[in-house]
């Protein structure tokens, strides 16, 4: 099972591109937290994995809002940006539907406040600022599931040569 993985993007596109392989692999059920500073690309993977899902409509950064849910025939996406809350704020604001949708994908921005709210068995994504457009994506598997599926991702890496 693979555990850690860093890949090394270009640019925005080069990131988007990543994010919908990685969606490809995604069936429902996961859970990826997105870590890294503001502007270092968090919301661009989650955009490219709605558009993946065949979102119409694009989502933007949750702040205001902390949580929104989109729906299709494809399945159920949740995006949640924690930026403004603190350790023990997660409970009672709505965030338990997301965790009783076994079938929901789950992409959350900014997860420190929910560290111990969200299910362990997660792939932690923190994108890192390298200078100019440049972007070192650290993918870390946090359970057998997300284990399973951070090796599906460096096979397809691999076999299409990303």
């Amino acid at each position: 099972m693979t555990e850690f993985y860093v890949y090394n993007s270009k640019g925005a596109e080069d990131t988007a591109f990543l994010a919908q392989k990685l969606a490809s692999l995604l069936s429902g059920g996961e859970i990826l937290f997105f870590k890294g500073p503001i502007g270092a690309g968090k919301t661009v993977m989650v955009k490219a994995v709605a558009r993946y899902f065949g979102f119409k409509k694009e989502p933007a950064s949750a702040s205001f809002s902390l949580m929104k849910k989109y729906k299709n025939k494809r399945g159920t996406l949740y995006h949640a940006d924690l930026f403004r809350l603190e350790s023990g704020e997660m409970y009672n604001l709505g965030f338990e539907e997301m965790l009783e949708d076994e079938d929901g994908i789950l992409l959350i921005e900014w997860p420190a406040a929910a560290e111990d709210f969200f299910p362990k068995d997660r792939l932690e994504i923190e994108v890192v600022l390298k200078g100019g457009n440049d972007r070192e994506i650290k993918f870390r598997a946090c359970g057998k599931r997300s284990g399973a599926l951070l090796e599906d991702l460096c096979k397809l890496i691999k076999k299409e040569k990303i």
